[in-house]
């Protein structure tokens, strides 16, 4: 379905009974809605919540912003280095506030929020801006952005800066496979030919690189958010992966560290993906943790 919110449209997929507790599951840099694991949201669902999941602004089937023009990374990644000023299309208190007015079209006043990577920098935000519509927040694979934190290691930053070759969709499934092969849970097999159909899959339904330059600019510029993890109020859980070359484990350690009472739990060889193994450890994770909250 399409929702409006904050000026733009939304898609937006709901599992489960409407009368439920809410549960929004918001998606990291480029990814689509399409992106849970099917084992996570069954869970989710066969354990009495109402599953929210979208296409985060820019990517997928919701609205494209292409008129604000494309960013020259490598340039924005210098001028970073070099302490210079970011300017970014939109931030990610926008796509918080984007978030925030799916669950009003939805009815929603108050929601479980759980996001994965910059889906749970966005989900601090909601956390720490909308304290009164949080039930309880999951942080995941995510970081508070303060500084001096590692970063990624270099050949997977070298892998993020790289573009496929073209558009061709085996092309784009090999280039994003190269990026998953160096981002991926050593302790957690994958299955690769469903893996690659899955990105297939996806290709076909949307491919928009544009947006996920702007939502990357996005999560460089949003520099403060460590300042607002002390503001939150609800029951937080941080989960992150001893194996994380992407967003090291520090980031996530340190997340916790900054949110009043948060717990942090890390799971042993998950590194920046959700292979079968890493979606049961999540659900066995958070089921309880949301749990706890709502009552």
């Amino acid at each position: 379905m399409k929702i409006s919110s904050n000026g733009l449209r939304f898609e937006v997929e709901t599992a489960g009974d409407d009368q439920a507790p809410a549960v929004l599951l918001t998606m990291g840099l480029g990814m689509q809605l399409t992106a849970w694991p099917d084992s996570l949201l069954q869970a989710l669902v066969q354990a009495g919540y109402r599953v929210i999941r979208y296409d985060n602004r820019d990517i997928g089937l919701s609205s494209h912003l292409d008129q604000l023009g494309v960013p020259h990374l490598f340039w924005q990644f210098i001028k970073s280095r070099l302490g210079l000023r970011l300017r970014s299309a939109y931030t990610l208190q926008d796509m918080a506030q984007d978030a925030l007015g799916i669950l009003d079209g939805l009815g929603v006043q108050r929601a479980h929020v759980l996001g994965v990577s910059m889906g749970g920098m966005i989900s601090q935000r909601i956390a720490a801006s909308a304290p009164g519509r949080v039930l309880s927040l999951t942080s995941v694979m995510s970081s508070s952005g303060a500084p001096g934190l590692p970063g990624p290691r270099p050949d997977v930053a070298r892998a993020m800066m790289n573009r496929p070759k073209s558009r061709v969709p085996d092309e784009v499934v090999d280039h994003t496979l190269e990026i998953f092969r160096l981002i991926g849970s050593p302790f957690y097999p994958q299955d690769m030919p469903a893996f690659r159909q899955h990105l297939l899959d996806g290709v076909a339904r949307s491919y928009h690189p544009e947006g996920v330059v702007r939502q990357l600019l996005a999560i460089m510029t949003d520099t403060r958010r460590h300042t607002l993890l002390p503001c939150i109020t609800a029951p937080a859980l941080v989960i992150h992966g001893s194996s994380d070359p992407l967003v090291p484990l520090a980031c996530g350690q340190d997340t916790a560290a900054r949110i009043p009472g948060a717990r942090f739990e890390a799971i042993e060889g998950m590194g920046h993906d959700w292979p079968p193994g890493v979606a049961q450890r999540l659900a066995e994770l958070t089921l309880p943790h949301l749990e706890a909250s709502h009552a």
